[in-house]
């Protein structure tokens, strides 16, 4: 029985990742669209944690957030975009055993992390605007990478926990996962072992990291929105809410697109559907996030004038 076992786990060395589209038509022009996102997001979020490193202004707890907000957004779109565009130029897009598991691995790490970061810029602007006069000493440097760390830390720990319970398991028939990277769900397909205790652990963690998260993101633009309509100066409501009205629409875009996905009736699901909305949540959104950030920042403008403007000074 042992060694039936063992020959179910190791039947599969590779995986076939079905990617987006079997139509050739498609491909080219896929190919093309998911290419310039990709470059777009790299350029962007590179930019951004170069520009809040270099530029003294920036140096402040909000920017710091940000950074690190930026290098989650790169690491899970890159984790997911170069091999996902392997299937529009290729017949059969395969990945190891090892390299899924490791895929996935990452994946999950910047995904959680990302949660928990977009909520500690939430406390950030609940802190800058509700208490001010305490803002530089609550938001301390200690504090700016306990709130960092402590997701990394956690992330680094779900996703090791996650992967090792679902890899242990047995694979065994078909190696096709219809998906465009190794997710938990399409990966549990696969699966011949009973996966009823994974499937419980995954909806735990999920829903915990999903709604912990958020939980702390509405708690504290509650106390936010009640401070700004105290303030009898309408020029400071609107420079409070202009403040916080950038990660107010990454946090509406990114979690709205990963309740869709999640809090669907499982009966309701339909998988080209999931598809879609993870293309835009795992590549789109880490292309957007910069750009919002950059086009609806003044602060963030004037810092790329001035870098660039010294970046051409020194050059000559």
């Amino acid at each position: 029985m042992e060694k039936l076992n063992h020959t179910a786990k190791t039947q599969v060395a590779e995986f076939i990742l079905l990617g987006l589209t079997d139509s050739p038509n498609l491909k080219a022009p896929l190919f093309g669209i998911f290419l310039i996102i990709y470059l777009v997001t790299l350029m962007g979020n590179l930019g951004m944690v170069i520009l809040t490193h270099l530029d003294s202004k920036l140096h402040t707890p909000m920017y710091f957030f940000l950074r690190h907000l930026s290098i989650t957004d790169l690491g899970y779109s890159s984790v997911i975009g170069p091999k996902m565009m392997v299937n529009f130029v290729i017949q059969q897009n395969t990945i190891s055993y090892t390299g899924c598991a490791v895929q996935l691995t990452f994946f999950e790490i910047f995904i959680i992390t990302e949660l928990f970061i977009l909520s500690a810029m939430a406390y950030d602007r609940y802190v800058a605007i509700c208490k001010p006069l305490l803002y530089v000493i609550i938001m301390s440097g200690k504090v700016r990478w306990a709130l960092v760390l402590a997701p990394y830390l956690y992330s680094i720990f779900v996703s090791l926990f996650l992967t090792f319970k679902l890899f242990t398991l047995s694979f065994c028939g078909s190696n096709i996962i219809s998906y465009f990277y190794c997710d938990c769900v399409p990966l549990i397909t696969l699966l011949c072992s009973d996966t009823r205790e994974l499937e419980l652990i995954i909806l735990i963690f999920s829903g915990c990291n999903l709604l912990s998260s958020l939980l702390i993101v509405l708690i504290s633009y509650m106390f936010i929105f009640v401070a700004i309509l105290r303030m009898n100066s309408k020029e400071g409501r609107s420079k409070a809410f202009s403040t916080c009205s950038s990660h107010l629409t990454v946090v509406v875009v990114f979690y709205g697109t990963l309740l869709f996905i999640y809090l669907q009736p499982k009966s309701s699901h339909a998988f080209d559907i999931d598809k879609m909305a993870s293309v835009f949540y795992t590549l789109v959104i880490p292309m957007l996030n910069p750009l919002i950030y950059s086009l609806r920042n003044k602060e963030v403008k004037e810092a790329f004038k001035r870098t660039f403007t010294h970046g051409l000074k020194t050059s000559t």
